[in-house]
């Protein structure tokens, strides 16, 4: 079982030959206080140092879309008697929009009363016309950190969702003369996930991603970025958590042991790296051996024998 703040804390002054603190959360002693922010420090620059498995979520999502008719005006911005806005009101910036008259990369910038208003003027005037709106921006889980390459999937066209793709690609996408693709790109832009082309229709999709969630509250599920109650632990070995520890501290103290501390703590976190998943086995041959009967393993004779 993984030790508590209070438990490393304690085993990190043992180990170093000093007095252990009886508590750390509102210690306002130096030594508690500088453990606290010390560990806390180690902790943070973990979750950036490697992909953690206890980290990687898995994250779903379902693309949102509406189809509804609105009256648009040749040089205005403003759609009026729209059928409904309904969906459209609390995120109106993340949704595109595209029909008939709508210039290409439009989106909301306002909603409500019957009225949209677009980010860009309408090249056309007419009543009741069908109009696409399409989520193309999603905020990101409360606890993200950052993406996992290659993860990202439309689950019900079954085809990944390409990216990240680079801002002059974006702008590529948006811009030129192919409006709309089968195939969907991605970009993270404005501490967002960003998609494009404007979906038409809800489809189920998802990535994985590193969750910035190391610390949890009496043993319970990670829910926390740092250390704030004496009785949390945390996703990483405890070893690790004790050795850097003792190498942040005696390195902000000077002390003479800080280089010996410092490669204790960089054999530990390597050790954590190799033993954090598992891994493929490398083969030497030049190509995967054959586990199923085929011309490769079948005699050229002696079958009836």
């Amino acid at each position: 079982m993984a030790q508590t703040l209070l438990q490393l804390c304690q085993q990190a002054s043992r180990e170093m030959g000093i007095a252990a603190p009886a508590t750390i959360i509102s210690n306002t002693a130096h030594l508690a206080v500088t453990y606290l922010n010390l560990i806390n420090g180690v902790g943070q620059q973990l979750v950036t140092e490697h992909p953690w498995q206890g980290l990687d979520i898995e994250y779903r999502f379902t693309t949102v879309f509406y189809e509804y008719t609105g009256d648009t005006t040749s040089g205005s911005t403003t759609v009026s008697n729209m059928s409904s806005t309904t969906g459209l009101t609390s995120n109106p910036t993340y949704f595109a929009v595209t029909g008939s008259g709508i210039p290409q990369d439009t989106y909301i910038t306002a909603a409500g009363g019957g009225t949209v208003t677009l980010s860009r003027a309408a090249t056309a005037t007419a009543s009741t016309v069908t109009l696409s709106f399409s989520q193309v921006r999603y905020a990101f889980p409360a606890d993200f950190d950052r993406l996992i390459d290659d993860t990202q999937w439309d689950k019900t066209q079954n085809w990944p969702i390409y990216g990240p793709e680079t801002p002059q690609q974006w702008q590529w996408l948006k811009s030129g003369f192919v409006a709309s693709t089968p195939i969907y790109r991605f970009r993270q832009l404005g501490s967002l996930f960003q998609i494009w082309a404007p979906m038409v229709q809800d489809d189920y999709s998802g990535f994985e991603y590193i969750s910035n969630y190391w610390v949890a509250a009496s043993a319970a599920a990670l829910s926390k970025t740092a250390f704030t109650v004496d009785t949390d632990t945390c996703v990483f070995p405890d070893r690790l958590m004790i050795t850097g520890l003792k190498w942040r501290f005696s390195e902000m103290e000077g002390l003479e042991r800080a280089v010996n501390y410092e490669r204790e703590w960089t054999r530990q976190l390597n050790i954590a790296k190799a033993s954090d998943a598992g891994s493929k086995t490398l083969s030497m041959a030049p190509k995967a051996s054959q586990v199923l009967i085929n011309y490769n393993n079948i005699p050229d004779s002696g079958l009836g024998s």
